[in-house]
């Protein structure tokens, strides 16, 4: 999906984010308010894309492989066939270890309707303030989910095929709409407003102070900072910062910033020559040693052997990159034939 990810020094493709981790590319147009995206997780470095956020709604189908879904305070598998619905501002974050085809779309609530219209205000507006983070669609569940992985299939399909670009636009807005109904009496819509209101406004302010303390850490994460200090960015208490860490992420702050730390270290292992010993002091941690005993518990391989692996396919990347350049720079320019 070329719209929704960057492509790195690496060769591999991130989220963009802000400091909130709001992701930055907007999905669609204005005047037409829906993206879809073919993708596989190998493009994606480490087969994860990083937590974030945004205001469209998206559907995420697993095609092939097995996905580990991260959203909301919730952890689960995604497997062939299978689907999530994730709702409107939602911090999420998707796995997986193997290779896996995961084709998406992500579309605005007004996509389907007019905000001023009746039908946003009785079937749209209910869900984004709902409680319900996501809903999993399983073809395994019951006849609706089913015929709803159906529906997905053939939406994707439109929008794959050149044979079916005819009325294409209306097609995928009147198969959306129906896949929308089953979305809507799935979620669960009996409690009152003001409840919502009250869940909707804890879930909120949780995923603020995660989002802030997360973005203390990633600016100050070669520094000695300490666990008191993460949760002083939000003014909050220890136990707080703990809880907020555990209750969304499942792990805490210290846990958090090594494996960030670790992540920072790797890419300077695979895209630089810089000593381990100076890689480790310049990611934060206080002793080489250390910095490779934390390296291998987490990928498995020494800083060495990992950069045995990558750094070659990284300077063979940048070998491509530069001989296309060339080629096109210069393959139709009569001078450089001459």
């Amino acid at each position: 999906m070329k719209g929704k990810i960057a492509d790195t020094p690496t060769g591999f493709s991130t989220i963009q984010t802000d400091e909130t981790l709001r992701e930055t590319i907007l999905h669609g147009t204005s005047d037409y308010g829906f993206e879809f995206y073919t993708e596989n997780m190998d493009m994606f470095d480490f087969r994860c894309v990083d937590w974030h956020w945004h205001v469209e709604f998206e559907i995420f189908l697993i095609q092939s492989g097995n996905v580990e879904c991260f959203i909301g305070n919730e952890i689960f598998s995604l497997h062939e066939d299978e689907a999530v619905f994730i709702n409107s501002k939602i911090l999420h974050k998707f796995t997986s270890e193997k290779s896996a085809e995961v084709p998406n779309i992500l579309f605005s609530p007004s996509f389907l309707s007019e905000e001023d219209s009746l039908i946003y205000r009785k079937y749209i507006l209910p869900v984004l303030k709902s409680n319900s983070d996501f809903l999993i669609i399983s073809p395994h569940k019951n006849k609706s989910h089913k015929k709803t992985v159906c529906l997905l299939k053939k939406l994707f399909l439109i929008q794959t095929q050149k044979e079916q670009e005819e009325l294409k636009e209306i097609r995928t807005k009147q198969i959306l709409l129906k896949v929308w109904s089953l979305i809507f009496s799935c979620i669960s819509l009996e409690e009152k407003h003001t409840a919502f209101q009250n869940s909707l406004q804890s879930s909120t302010r949780t995923q603020v102070q995660l989002q802030m303390m997360m973005q203390f850490i990633q600016e100050n994460y070669r520094e000695n900072i300490t666990l008191e200090q993460i949760a002083a960015s939000v003014n909050v208490s220890k136990s707080t910062a703990l809880n907020v860490f555990s209750k969304v992420l499942n792990d805490s702050p210290v846990n958090y910033l090594i494996a960030y730390r670790l992540k920072q270290a790797a890419y300077l292992l695979k895209t630089t020559d810089a000593k381990i010993d100076f890689i480790a002091q310049s990611t934060g941690f206080d002793s080489a040693a250390y910095f490779c005993r934390k390296f291998k518990n987490h990928f498995g391989v020494t800083p060495g052997m990992y950069r045995k692996k990558h750094f070659s396919d990284y300077i063979q990347r940048k070998i491509i990159i530069k001989n296309n350049l060339y080629r096109i720079l210069f393959s139709d320019n009569p001078l450089a034939k001459r």
